[in-house]
């Protein structure tokens, strides 16, 4: 059994907050009270205006998939490194988007590998998705004859895998939006560039400008990250991108990067010799959804989305085992290690250096 706590529970910290914590699949969020935001911007000198909201965001070591949570036997209910796999790869890549003059993001200040302090945003309601190949959701619908995606006419001919002419945007719906014509109602569901044009308010976007601004954001950031994946030899397959508007201090808005970026949860990333080779070997999650694919007794649960009640009884059941959690967490550190140019230190008690820092270095604990 590995000796490596894992960060499972990320929504109990004894941080001192306004309201509830806001927990997602992976990352929790406390906002600070007005004083303590007020007063670290004075203490620490972070660059926003004076009256920014800031909050706490903590990543934990669960694994989503499916959208369920999916958990290992003996307790090992997270992968051993994964958060901290998921920090540094983002924080990388927004420190070379600082460095290349691209968009700002949201973060102010990290405490420790697990936490990040970031800045209120007002996030745009689109998944900002950009792909290289086609794989994945893509290629099994292209392989039933869809040609349309997003707005998008593919040639026919295309085969698996297969490297495409050009980066392709196709977004989709962040959250569930309401009242758009030809949108339905569900979270995450695939849309066009005019059904965003023809309704900003909707995907909050202040002008259509932003709307071009925000794919030349993504083309970029893109671009730069499979520009140094390349020299890893590492293939950057397809990314989610997420955005969002702040002021600065000057009081302008801004469109800025916000969530992660480049990470082996939101982008595929193949091995570069092994696809020269044919094969493909996948350095991001979706290495583990081909594993769940194969290790559950029935697979149709997991793509069918009318399935659902079903999919979520069976990640409450199905425990996977040590060496499973084990060998995913080899691929999250290894190629976050990759990328970041060292090896990862991973904590033995994650919560509890989390705490000890929040609470002498930021007077948050209470």
């Amino acid at each position: 059994m590995s000796s490596y706590k894992v960060l499972e529970v990320n929504d109990d910290l004894p941080i001192r907050t306004k309201g509830a914590v806001h927990s997602g699949k992976v990352r929790s969020v406390y906002w600070l009270t007005d004083e303590d935001s007020a007063r670290l911007i004075e203490e620490k000198g972070y660059d926003v205006p004076k009256g920014t909201e800031l909050a706490i965001m903590v990543i934990s070591d669960r694994i989503s998939a499916f959208d369920c949570i999916w958990q290992g036997e003996n307790g090992l209910n997270g992968v051993p490194g994964k958060g901290i796999a998921l920090n540094s790869v983002a924080s990388h890549w927004f420190k070379l988007f600082d460095q290349a003059g691209l968009a700002g993001n949201h973060i102010v200040d990290i405490p420790h590998p697990y936490v990040w302090i970031v800045r209120k945003a007002s996030t745009v309601r689109v998944e900002a998705i950009a792909r290289q190949y086609i794989t994945g959701s893509m290629w099994r619908d292209y392989s039933k004859g869809v040609r349309n995606f997003c707005g998008i006419e593919l040639p026919e001919g295309l085969e698996a895998n297969q490297k495409l002419d050009e980066v392709l945007i196709t977004p989709s719906t962040k959250g569930i939006i309401t009242d758009v014509p030809e949108v339905p109602p569900v979270d995450d569901v695939n849309i066009t560039r005019k059904n965003i044009t023809d309704n900003l308010a909707a995907f909050n976007f202040k002008s259509e400008a932003d709307v071009a601004q925000y794919e030349k954001l993504l083309t970029e950031g893109f671009a730069l990250i499979s520009k140094e994946l390349a020299k890893l030899d590492q293939i950057f397959v397809d990314t989610k991108f997420e955005f969002g508007y702040v002021e600065q201090t000057d009081g302008t808005e801004q469109l800025i990067y916000i969530d992660e970026v480049g990470t082996p949860d939101s982008s595929r990333i193949w091995d570069g010799p092994a696809f020269r080779d044919g094969k493909v070997i996948e350095n991001s999650k979706e290495g583990f959804r081909q594993l769940l694919i194969n290790n559950v007794p029935d697979s149709d649960v997991l793509l069918n989305k009318d399935r659902m009640p079903e999919r979520e009884q069976l990640a409450q059941d199905y425990k996977l085992p040590v060496d499973v959690m084990m060998s995913v967490s080899d691929t999250y550190v290894g190629i976050a290690s990759k990328i970041v140019g060292k090896e990862l230190t991973i904590p033995s008690d994650p919560r509890a250096e989390v705490i000890a820092i929040l609470d002498s270095e930021y007077g948050l604990i209470d």
